[in-house]
């Protein structure tokens, strides 16, 4: 053997058979690999890489009848390799970068919320036991002005001029939650 030739699987194929190999045929695999990967020229040259390193895999094909009929097998190659690619890349989801997309949620840190729900506590516990009644039973409870009423046994006007004042008296204790209360 001399320098530059390999044996493969019996077979010995010369660096300078798989040079002429990717000269004379290269440009048929890269326009065929070119409309199958839809243009995208990196992934239709790693495909004729990777076809090169098939035919360099399999010398058999290139030794069958003469260097002009494996022009059919490399494009036979080419072709299910490009198929198989696409399948992947659809098999597993889409690669996004490292920017944060313009539709995701943005979420609060938790300390934060924890941190706030304690200071809003101990907030209400501040307020007289009406206005706190009436702030429990519409902004926490979720109750009507109508429901608040009935339950705690006083005219809606009073739960609507309660609230009122218990908000008030929140932003006063909460100077940094104000925006958040109104």
């Amino acid at each position: 053997m001399t320098a530059g030739t390999t044996l493969i699987h019996g077979t010995t194929t010369a660096g300078h058979e798989l040079a002429a190999l990717q000269r004379e045929h290269g440009g048929f695999l890269l326009a065929l690999l070119l409309r199958l990967c839809d243009g995208d020229r990196q992934r239709a040259e790693d495909l004729v890489q990777e076809t090169l390193v098939r035919a360099w895999q399999h010398p058999e094909a290139l030794h069958a009848d003469g260097f002009d009929s494996v022009r059919p097998w490399l494009l036979t190659v080419a072709r299910r390799l490009a198929i198989d690619a696409r399948r992947a890349r659809r098999a597993r989801p889409p690669e996004v970068g490292d920017g944060v997309p313009e539709n995701a949620r943005v979420c609060a840190d938790h300390a934060e919320r924890a941190a706030a729900v304690l200071d809003v506590r101990e907030a209400v516990k501040t307020l007289t036991p009406e206005h706190r009644d009436v702030l429990v039973l519409v902004y926490f409870l979720g109750a009507s002005v109508t429901e608040a009423a009935q339950t705690l046994g006083i005219p809606p006007g009073t739960v609507k001029s309660r609230a009122y004042y218990a908000l008030r008296a929140l932003r006063r204790v909460l100077p940094g939650y104000a925006a958040d209360l109104r």
